[in-house]
């Protein structure tokens, strides 16, 4: 397994990172483990947050292989309603903005099990989509017929598919980029491949929100970087590529969704003015995040002293959402069998697998009902409408949710 530490900036390669945050030794947040897998040693990284000051880029500085934790990949998007109505209501409207047809391309990079392509193909609309999950891809290939190259994305992809024929009308890159290595080739692979009136949708977590609402979870060993309209803007325009139109979704805590086109285009909108103002008070200030840390390790003393007090009343807890940002909370807080007894899951891919480091088994969301715990802390708070609506039967029988983010609190 390669894994690389560094304390060079992946967009801009300026020396000497800043510390944000040390989230300890952690296990990677998708390595769900099978019974058989239960008494070896887990490996664990440093899970450590840095700022460089010179492109105001926050990541982290370790690196694992794109190898070991993509190829096998547990997220089917599929699964989250509200990732479908996403999802189609932005493929909706790009095919009325752009008016897309028969002799336009769309491309997905990390295109999953085909839940946004399958929008475009249903218009008669060509699509392409690279996903490099070989389990993933097939999936998106034979249950929703979408033609899927199982590969990552990168210059030297686009490169080939550019020579082929492939140039794309709209690319979509839907939170990838906080997952590549190579920023830097990542984005030419998207300048080479994008036709010259082509539109490039990227959706990224955005970094104020995570800061400002305390979701430290959202930090582990796939998200590579975390992102300002700052720190994006600066990368695309060194590739010629030139952000027009920016938009704030509230979707996965806060998104920054980013409509790119070649500098030079044809384009006469640009809204980002207003935004990229706004961050010039905290994107490039270290101040502003150094106290992350310490705001973190508050929420984690809140959450671990409210799971204690109910175990120690006998309540039973269990846990919603076998997710990343789940994994990174229970291994930093500590939170495992002694706290909680299960989790569940709607993803049949997880079920029947444990959790990594805390060792929870994997149910479907029945069993709420079946075992009626007293609570449920609720991983995927990203989600937490559209899960207490699921759950409005577990909830009238008497069951209560513990959120835990921004702030610890019950549904």
């Amino acid at each position: 397994m390669t894994v690389t530490q560094s304390k060079v900036c992946r967009s801009c390669g300026t020396m000497g990172l800043k510390p944000i945050l040390s989230l300890g030794r952690t296990p990677l947040a998708n390595a769900l483990l099978t019974s058989d897998q239960l008494n070896e040693v887990e490996d664990t990284y440093p899970l450590d947050l840095a700022f460089c000051d010179q492109c105001c880029l926050v990541q982290i500085t370790e690196t694992v292989s794109a190898e070991t934790l993509f190829r096998e990949y547990f997220y089917l998007s599929s699964f989250s309603d509200t990732m479908l109505r996403h999802a189609q209501n932005l493929a909706h409207q790009l095919i009325e903005s752009r008016q897309l047809g028969p002799n336009s391309l769309v491309i997905e990079v990390a295109s999953n099990d085909g839940y946004l392509l399958r929008n475009y193909k249903r218009e008669g609309i060509p699509v392409l989509g690279i996903e490099p999950a070989t389990n993933i891809a097939q999936v998106a290939e034979q249950q929703h017929g979408i033609p899927t190259i199982c590969e990552f994305f990168g210059e030297q992809l686009a490169e080939r598919l550019d020579s082929e024929g492939h140039r794309a009308d709209v690319i979509h890159a839907s939170n990838v980029l906080a997952h590549v290595a190579d920023l830097n080739g990542f984005v030419r692979g998207l300048s080479r491949l994008l036709k010259d009136n082509g539109v490039v949708v990227i959706e990224v977590p955005y970094v104020k929100d995570m800061v400002d609402r305390c979701e430290f979870d959202t930090i582990y060993h796939e998200h590579l970087s975390y992102f300002s309209l700052t720190s994006l803007s600066r990368l695309f325009q060194k590739h010629g590529l030139v952000i027009h139109k920016v938009e704030q979704l509230t979707i996965h805590g806060g998104t920054l969704r980013v409509y790119l086109h070649h500098d030079g285009s044809d384009v006469q909108v640009n809204s980002t003015t207003e935004l990229m103002m706004s961050e010039s008070s905290w994107a490039c200030d270290f101040g502003f995040y150094s106290d992350f840390g310490t705001r973190v390790e508050q929420l984690k003393l809140q959450l671990v002293d409210l799971l204690r007090g109910l175990k120690e009343r006998n309540q039973r807890v269990a846990a919603y959402g076998a997710s990343a940002k789940g994994s990174t909370l229970l291994n930093y807080c500590g939170i495992g069998r002694d706290m909680l007894d299960y989790v569940v899951d709607r993803s049949t891919v997880k079920q029947g697998f444990y959790t990594p480091g805390t060792h929870l088994l994997i149910y479907p969301p029945e069993k709420l009902l079946e075992d009626e715990p007293e609570f449920v802390l609720l991983l995927t708070w990203n989600f937490v409408d559209e899960i207490l609506q699921q759950q409005s039967e577990y909830r009238s029988r008497g069951g209560r949710f513990i959120v835990p983010i921004p702030d610890v609190k019950l549904a």
